[in-house]
């Protein structure tokens, strides 16, 4: 069987989730669906050939959640230490700095949106 999986992110502004992903992880955008123009309520975007979505729903975002997401993303990348100062450049807050521990250089974030990430590499690679 070939599968794969893509993480689905709830926010509550996916057009500015969009505009923070591309700015902290370089994302590109591949599909997006409006309900009004310059309005997104769903999109698919993909960093690095790993694709996620973003769908606009104020009522599941970590926020309304208070604060609380039951999914965190680990963006697996080369240069954890470079990648984690971009994202806190275009306005992500830190959880946890890039350290090294259990194998894995990686430090924690939250991104605008209320969602964690958790960007770091393997020490082995």
């Amino acid at each position: 069987m070939d599968a794969k999986i893509a993480p689905w992110l709830s926010v509550a502004d996916a057009t500015g989730a969009i505009a923070f992903y591309q700015a902290a992880f370089g994302a590109v955008e591949l599909e997006r669906m409006e309900s009004a123009p310059g309005t997104v309520e769903v999109a698919q975007l993909t960093i690095g050939g790993a694709a996620f979505w973003v769908q606009r729903d104020t009522e599941t975002d970590p926020h309304a959640l208070h604060g609380r997401s039951p999914v965190r993303m680990i963006l697996t990348v080369a240069d954890p230490d470079a990648v984690y100062a971009q994202a806190i450049q275009a306005g992500a807050t830190e959880i946890a700095p890039v350290y090294e521990g259990h194998g894995w250089r990686v430090g924690r974030l939250a991104d605008p949106s209320g969602h964690h990430w958790e960007v770091g590499k393997p020490l082995s690679s």
